[in-house]
């Protein structure tokens, strides 16, 4: 017998994956040419000569840090400036592996969760949890000098967004313990051990500023949140979509 429910979730699979491809997903691709473009002329990359060599291109990298990342001793100074790094810090990224890691999970989870909620509102959705998600490490780090950069808070709330959206999707996961093996599961599978993992290295690293894995749990839980209260009577999409994930965690 045809299971009709599974073919009604593989044909709203198709035209969500179809929609997006034919769409381009323009917030979500022109997110990561950003970040891409500020980091190629920023003094983290290597190729913009300007900056010098040694201590002198040492002294540019702090000061850019500095410049455009969130310090959250500074943030409760109530200047213009410090308010607005929680926004500049999304498109900042520290190293090469900082920025792909994180523009290879925009990449697989953005676009369809960009075309279920719609150009405009995914951008707004994207840089108001990525505010939020620094706010809150800056919150609980308040007398902290360390400079917080990345676009990881607002990545981890797409994907806490995708878990409510697109509970079914499966997605291809690389995992070290499993011998780096690709293996497909469930979206809900992979998004709630990413999370797990978060909040297990947030706990071991407890109130010392490293990591802002604080942050992922803040951005994830904002997106999730955010997706059930705006999408929960009969929008979310209930299909095995495919997409691919890298071994990279934002």
């Amino acid at each position: 017998m045809i299971d009709w429910r599974e073919v009604d979730w593989r044909d709203k699979s198709r035209r969500v994956r179809g929609v997006a491809a034919a769409d381009g997903a323009p917030v979500t691709y022109g997110l990561i040419a950003l970040c891409c473009a500020v980091f190629l002329i920023s003094p983290l990359s290597g190729f913009n000569a300007s900056y010098g060599t040694a201590d002198r291109l040492l002294a540019a990298q702090a000061a850019y840090f500095e410049r455009w990342g969130v310090i959250p001793s500074e943030l409760w100074e109530g200047s213009t400036r410090a308010l607005l790094t929680p926004l500049t810090a999304l498109f900042v990224h520290g190293s090469w592996l900082h920025l792909l890691g994180n523009m290879l999970f925009l990449y697989v989870f953005g676009a369809m969760a960009e075309e279920r909620m719609g150009h405009l509102g995914f951008a707004v959705f994207y840089l108001c949890c990525g505010y939020l998600a620094l706010l809150v490490y800056a919150v609980a780090h308040a007398e902290s000098d360390q400079t917080l950069v990345g676009a990881s808070g607002a990545i981890s709330a797409v994907l806490g967004a995708f878990l409510h959206l697109f509970p079914k999707a499966r997605v291809t996961s690389i995992f070290p313990f499993l011998f780096f093996l690709p293996l497909r599961f469930p979206a809900w599978i992979v998004l709630i051990f990413w999370f797990i993992l978060q909040w297990l290295a947030a706990q071991s690293v407890g109130n010392s500023p490293g990591v802002a894995y604080l942050a992922h749990i803040a951005g994830f839980a904002a997106g999730f949140l955010y997706a059930w209260v705006c999408y929960h009577r009969g929008a979310r999409v209930k299909s095995p979509a495919t997409a691919t994930e890298g071994e990279s965690q934002p």
